[in-house]
């Protein structure tokens, strides 16, 4: 599933080229045919995220809400723009460039009070200017949950998924198993900044890359596909040579090193 960095960074792209145009909307597919229709010929005033939810705003006051799900994707095509390929939910379009959905779990038109409701139910967003990182902490500190499944809680810290949460807890040597109350507040504190600044690197860059390019030897753009994680998938640590173990934890396995996140 995509992780936040990947919907922040689509809004970024589509307010690049889209926003305060009129767009042409169609839905290859036919299965948002009705959607499609009431959003062609609108201006998107603005597209923005919260965690993995893209809210795009258009003149009229309608909302197109999307939430890729676990095999979305939101793709461009550049000017000549081919036509679609696949299962295309919705195409947005403008003289220079199509953006074709396919494969979302929510493709839907809400409105303005609708997306609040909405937003009102995710927790801190690290990649938003809003986060409200106190009420997040707080949740933190009254919780017997693992770290591991409260990092996944979306409630709680919205953006977050399977691969950021085994490498974040790694780099904050926290075991994933520990009640998130146990946490000092130095320890969330660093827990939080690391989630900001990995995420931001995820966005800039477009893919997952945690590794201090120090001890890779390569900057991150030339790093191999193998060397951009510490810990997600890993059968050895980067750091001590020990054996990556797996627990399952929040419903899903997550990976981490016993000796670099002790119990």
């Amino acid at each position: 599933m995509p992780e936040g960095h990947t919907i922040h960074r689509l809004a970024r792209q589509l307010n690049a080229s889209l926003a305060t145009k009129p767009v042409q909307a169609s839905s290859p597919q036919g299965r948002f045919a009705d959607g499609a229709e009431r959003l062609d010929g609108l201006t998107l005033l603005g597209a923005e995220a919260w965690g993995k939810y893209l809210f795009c705003e258009f003149d009229s006051g309608d909302v197109l809400h999307v939430h890729l799900g676990l095999i979305g994707k939101f793709r461009s095509r550049k000017a000549p723009v081919p036509d679609p390929v696949g299962q295309v939910r919705l195409r947005l379009q403008n003289e220079a460039i199509a953006w074709d959905l396919s494969g979302p779990t929510r493709c839907e038109i809400i409105s303005p009070s609708e997306q609040e409701q909405i937003s009102s139910r995710l927790g801190a967003d690290p990649l938003r200017s809003d986060a409200d990182v106190a009420a997040a902490q707080e949740k933190f500190s009254q919780s017997k949950r693992a770290v591991g499944a409260l990092v996944l809680d979306q409630s709680v810290i919205a953006g977050i998924g399977n691969v950021y949460r085994a490498e974040l807890l790694f780099l904050c040597a926290i075991h994933p198993a520990r009640q998130a109350r146990s946490l000092s507040e130095d320890e969330f504190a660093l827990l939080w900044s690391e989630t900001v600044r990995l995420l931001r690197i995820g966005e800039r860059m477009g893919r997952i890359v945690t590794t201090d390019p120090a001890e890779i030897g390569a900057t991150r753009s030339r790093m191999k596909s193998e060397e951009r994680l510490y810990a997600y998938h890993r059968d050895v640590c980067k750091r001590c040579g020990s054996g990556i173990e797996v627990l399952k934890i929040g419903g899903r396995p997550i990976w981490y090193c016993p000796s670099c996140q002790p119990s």
